[in-house]
């Protein structure tokens, strides 16, 4: 009843969001920065006056956030930091403070304007150059509710739209529905875009970028910053592994994408080490990579794998993520469980096992350099040493399971998660939940075998003994 109530009226201090709109805007350098201006109407539907509004801005050394300026009904204000007895558990949030009290059934108007720049720590979640970016949705503000047990997240309204402004010879990728033709005026192009509800986080790709599509219309498309001959073994490739991921994950949720597109990105950083060897990351219906990437040849094997792996984050990663205490294992094991199927979709069984044979390899090799912890204790923050060994068995856990549950099960089960969950992060018990449900089986004791012991269990070991 708590619930159904909330949908309709707020049992606690709340807001909601009637109208937002944004915009990102490129400017061009030297140093390239992009501005970024959000617009909110916002209505107190709640129970009681409010005396601030608490917003989460991008952190700056992921996103180079620079100047921040905000308004309330169009005048100047300031955000401040929250009391001191509240920074701990929300450190990454500031405040608004209203002059006067917001009583229910009223609207404020609020602007919230910030310049980024090219990170301190470039990444996976942004790039910025003077001929490309990419930001994901970190890279935004996010209104968050009162400080009260029952008030309602102020989610985004039924239909929002942003802009992105960029040099005219720019090519643009974004989350959403293309509002219109793109508007040119001088040497700049606006592209607008609308979401619906169902809609994930804005994410835009952009960049004078040259395109190339080997296979014609039924197949990858690169973007490169230059004109670049693509390997068809390897563009092929790329095409099979896409292909595999939405038979056996089912559709991605953004509509129109047919085909994943490539895109370089400058200065992308390998999203674990934070390396500048080769690299690549998912965005919604592709992948971004580096240019070291690129120079492995896009017909090379470490040029394929790496590409394969970040489309499969499309499916874990971009439509569902990982909770906290599972950042490791759901959300790096489920991706390279995505390759078992790729492999054996285009190999059969051999190759499942040979992939299978290279994890095991690489665990034993990794558990002789440092000290192992339990999958369940894991993070991706831990230590390299102990990060390598509970990455190279991750995979290894969801092997076991689609052993166990049979890989038409398994598939089932990830598909429904992935309906019902998306957007939203999974931990182990709506994993377990799904794949029990799918198979008709109790898997309690496979996941505290593989969860809260050390090692590979032996009887796993000898099924795949000299595969």
């Amino acid at each position: 009843m708590l619930a159904l109530c909330n949908c309709a009226v707020s049992l606690a201090p709340g807001y909601k969001i009637t109208k937002e709109t944004r915009e990102i805007e490129f400017v061009s350098g030297p140093p390239a920065a992009i501005q970024i201006r959000d617009n909110y109407e916002l209505l107190n539907y709640g129970t009681d006056a409010l005396d601030y509004i608490d917003v989460t801005l991008p952190d700056p050394a992921t996103y180079g956030r620079g100047e921040t300026k905000a308004e309330l009904d169009g005048h100047a204000t300031e955000f401040r930091p929250l009391p001191a007895d509240l920074q701990a558990d929300h450190p990454d949030r500031l405040r608004i403070a209203l002059a006067s009290p917001w009583k229910p059934k009223e609207k404020r108007q609020v602007e919230i304007e910030f310049t980024l720049h090219a990170p301190e720590h470039p990444g996976a979640w942004m790039t910025l150059s003077d001929d490309n970016f990419h930001l994901e949705p970190g890279a935004f503000a996010v209104l968050q509710p009162p400080n009260s047990i029952l008030a309602p997240f102020p989610n985004r309204p039924g239909k929002m739209s942003y802009s992105v402004r960029v040099p005219g010879d720019f090519r643009v990728l974004a989350r959403g529905r293309l509002d219109g033709k793109p508007r040119h005026a001088g040497n700049e192009s606006e592209y607008r875009y609308a979401l619906n509800s169902k809609d994930l986080g804005i994410f835009v790709v952009a960049g004078r970028y040259a395109e190339s599509a080997p296979l014609g219309q039924t197949g990858a498309i690169f973007w490169t910053l230059q004109p670049t001959n693509i390997d068809l073994k390897g563009a092929r490739a790329i095409t099979d592994a896409w292909t595999t991921l939405q038979k056996d994950f089912g559709p991605l949720g953004r509509p129109g994408v047919v085909w994943p597109h490539i895109v370089e990105a400058t200065d992308l950083r390998e999203h674990i080490s934070g390396g500048q060897t080769i690299a690549a990351a998912a965005f919604p219906g592709g992948a971004l990579v580096n240019d070291s990437a690129l120079e492995q040849g896009t017909g090379s094997d470490a040029f394929i794998e790496a590409v394969s792996h970040a489309l499969a984050h499309n499916w874990f990663g971009q439509e569902i993520y990982p909770a906290p205490d599972a950042d490791l294992v759901i959300g790096e094991g489920l991706p390279e469980y995505a390759m078992l199927a790729i492999d054996e979709a285009h190999g059969g069984e051999a190759a499942r096992r040979r992939r299978i044979a290279r994890y095991l390899n690489a665990y034993d090799n990794a558990v002789q350099q440092g000290p192992e912890l339990t999958l369940a204790a894991s993070r991706l923050s831990d230590p390299p040493a102990e990060r390598r060994i509970a990455l190279a068995k991750a995979p290894l856990f969801f092997a076991a399971l689609e052993d166990e549950c049979g890989s038409d099960a398994m598939q089932s089960g990830l598909k429904e998660m992935m309906t019902l969950m998306r957007g939203q992060s999974i931990g182990y018990p709506v994993l377990r939940s799904a794949l029990e449900q799918a198979s008709g089986k109790d898997l309690a004791a496979t996941f505290r075998l593989w969860l809260d012991h050390k090692g590979i269990p032996e009887e796993f070991r000898q099924r795949y003994r000299g595969g």
